[in-house]
């Protein structure tokens, strides 16, 4: 990638293509064509290909997509099936009519097979029974990194795929409805604390294991990958290291400075068991997360510890 080389982000305004924007900002890229979802539905075909026919990037990120938690992926099944497939075909389609040099397609690590070995390999795909309550999503994704593949073996197109692991950092979504589990809890304590309640609740039974990657370290991998990786397949991107959900909530409970209990709540879903990326083909390509999970949890309570969220 050239700095004047023109760069599509989709998604720019989401926590991952944010992220992407700051770090190519950084990095001296500047010749960025943005759009957000009011000003173009990626959903919609014959605007994204007017689109792509007008402005013709030369690097495509693609980071949008519609995501959410355990409620929202068990609740709007269909939309998240629909919308992030009509999303990845036309952009992934337009990229090959438009001759964008390469894209970068990013998924999400519940891809994997529920029940997959741990850590979970690259070649875990399609090895065994989705988690239920997120397999409409899940199949899209899939569907997204088999689609660039084969633009690449039928067009010959430089596409590639991307998993990250949980995400967290600036710009991410706390609706209680609709979050991930770490801004949820990071909400749920800064709300405790402020209003002098004596506990929080976590949901389930506080046993499963994620891992956690700062949005601002999966941007940084998503460059390095832009320009150093051009394979079919995917790669996963993550830190290597999980935590259980209760000690997750202990050690945001300390960064917030919240004294009182923590319960758990059994009769909530749990979800899969365990999600632990392995990393071992990102940190043989030369590649390694910086940002441990204390220093980045910190980094974000002092980004949103003010937060006035609507109750």
């Amino acid at each position: 990638m050239n700095k004047k080389d023109k760069i599509y982000i989709a998604g720019h305004r989401g926590m991952v293509g944010s992220a992407l924007l700051r770090k190519l900002q950084t990095e001296g890229f500047s010749n960025f064509v943005l759009r957000t979802s009011a000003e173009l539905d990626l959903r919609n075909q014959q605007a994204v290909a007017d689109f792509f026919a007008q402005e013709k990037p030369d690097y495509v990120f693609l980071a949008a997509a519609k995501v959410g938690g355990i409620i929202a992926n068990s609740t709007y099944k269909a939309d998240f099936i629909y919308e992030n497939l009509m999303i990845q075909n036309n952009v992934i389609h337009q990229a090959y009519v438009n001759g964008v040099q390469k894209l970068m397609f990013l998924g999400s690590s519940c891809i994997y097979p529920k029940l997959a070995p741990q850590p979970l390999k690259e070649e875990y795909l399609l090895t065994g029974e989705l988690e239920p309550t997120n397999e409409p999503y899940a199949i899209a994704k899939i569907a997204g990194i088999k689609m660039c593949d084969a633009y690449r073996d039928q067009y010959g197109c430089n596409f590639i795929s991307v998993m990250p692991t949980n995400l967290y950092g600036p710009n991410d979504n706390y609706d209680l409805n609709k979050s991930h589990v770490l801004p949820a809890m990071l909400r749920k304590f800064i709300m405790a604390k402020r209003n002098g309640e004596a506990d929080v609740t976590i949901w389930g039974t506080g046993s499963p294991k994620r891992e956690f990657l700062h949005a601002d370290d999966l941007a940084e991998a998503c460059l390095f990958l832009m320009e150093n990786f051009n394979e079919s397949g995917l790669v996963n991107i993550g830190i290597g290291e999980d935590i259980s959900i209760l000690d997750l909530a202990y050690l945001v409970r300390k960064i917030v400075g919240f004294e009182g209990e923590i319960l758990t709540d059994p009769s909530k879903p749990d979800g899969t068991p365990r999600k632990l990326m392995d990393v071992s083909k990102l940190n043989g390509l030369g590649w390694k997360a910086k940002t441990t999970l204390e220093e980045g949890i910190q980094k974000v309570y002092e980004e949103i510890k003010n937060s006035d969220w609507k109750q």
